[in-house]
């Protein structure tokens, strides 16, 4: 098992692709690449959302950017071919549940074909040595039991959204036992890993039909937030967690190749297990002024009402584990969102809380603690 804490001296000068650079969560890995020193190009739509963290961020201004469709095999081949990345995160996806229920076809075709498109592209890239896949902790066939999801359990789906990123699954194990490294062809190709994180939460997220955007809008507005299944069980994590569990794992892919180029669960502490409700109250306490919530009225589509993770292979097997409780996780999110609307730098902001969870990860591979506040 190796330390916690990201390498910097690993990614200084890597010409590292991050696919989806323009969303929530691809923003967010962009940032703490360019705080390693990486080399970074991004393919992906433009930002979904407005505003959004990539253009607060200014990230155009501190990576090479292409605006292009996951689904255009020709462009994206192209992208790779000239940029010629040495490690790659594939983000790029359509993710949300309910918009796959009236966009199933997008859905499938984004998520599925266009993580198809950027393998096919990637096995002609001589570059290429870490592929990090990401998927979802809704890939599983959820049969809504209370015990953890491990890394081998079925992949399923009941929404079209969670059967795509099942299919992603599957379509990724099959490029790489077909194409990439594997125990049995340590050589062959780069090596091919899937990432499967649960609900991610972090400041810069205005998505429709999230839970904290969702509330944060309705505060700003001086409104009651609805919820809609306030008695569903979620692995909520800041997004900071997950991604250092990816940046963890393409280190590994990196240095040890074939080993590590499986899926893998990066999931929050059995404490980080909680209600809908739990979370949408921690909020608003977290926000102050007497913000509140109330359950939304009339019929919604499907979502599963329990889902839990077992990271305990990435804790093994990486040293990867959470720094941040789900309260600190509320806590930063809620100090974000102030000093945006306070006028404060975006960048400066997400920079500093990414530098106050790296002291955390340090801290805690030395047995020390880090109480206070987050930045």
């Amino acid at each position: 098992m190796e330390g916690l804490g990201v390498n910097a001296s690993l990614w200084a000068g890597k010409r590292v692709l991050v696919t989806g650079h323009t969303g929530f969560k691809g923003g967010w890995l962009s940032l703490w690449l360019t705080r390693l020193g990486a080399n970074i190009a991004g393919y992906a739509l433009a930002p979904p959302t407005e505003p959004s963290l990539f253009a607060l961020a200014r990230l155009d201004q501190k990576m090479e950017s292409v605006i292009g469709d996951i689904r255009d095999a020709e462009r994206l081949a192209r992208a790779v071919r000239e940029f010629e990345p040495q490690i790659v995160f594939h983000l790029a996806a359509q993710p949300l549940v309910r918009y796959s229920y009236a966009n199933p076809i997008e859905t499938f075709e984004v998520n599925a074909l266009g993580t198809a498109h950027l393998l096919e592209a990637l096995r002609g890239a001589p570059s290429a040595r870490a592929i990090v896949i990401v998927t979802s902790d809704k890939c599983y066939e959820n049969r809504e039991w209370p015990w953890a999801y491990r890394e081998n359990e079925a992949m399923g789906g009941f929404d079209p959204y969670s059967a795509s990123k099942g299919c992603a699954e599957l379509v990724a194990a099959s490029f790489r036992n077909s194409y990439f490294a594997t125990p049995d062809h340590p050589t062959r190709g780069a090596a091919l890993a899937t990432a499967r994180a649960g609900n991610v939460i972090g400041g810069g997220d205005w998505a429709a039909d999230r839970l904290v955007p969702d509330i944060l809008r309705a505060l700003e507005r001086g409104e009651t937030a609805a919820i809609r299944f306030p008695r569903a069980v979620r692995p909520w994590q800041h997004v900071l967690e997950p991604l250092a569990g990816y940046l963890t794992l393409a280190e590994r892919l990196w240095n040890d190749g074939a080993p590590f180029a499986e899926a893998w669960n990066f999931g929050p502490d059995p404490a980080g297990e909680r209600t809908v409700g739990e979370i949408a109250d921690a909020l608003c306490r977290a926000y102050g002024d007497g913000a509140g919530w109330m359950k939304s009225g009339g019929d919604e589509p499907h979502e599963a009402h329990l889902l839990k993770l077992d990271s305990a292979k990435a804790r093994s097997r990486l040293g990867w584990r959470p720094q941040w409780s789900i309260f600190e996780a509320l806590e930063a999110i809620v100090d974000w969102d102030a000093r945006r609307r306070c006028g404060e730098d975006v960048a400066t902001t997400s920079l500093a809380q990414i530098d106050a969870y790296e002291r955390r990860m340090d801290a805690a591979e030395h047995g020390a603690s880090t109480p206070g506040a987050m930045i």
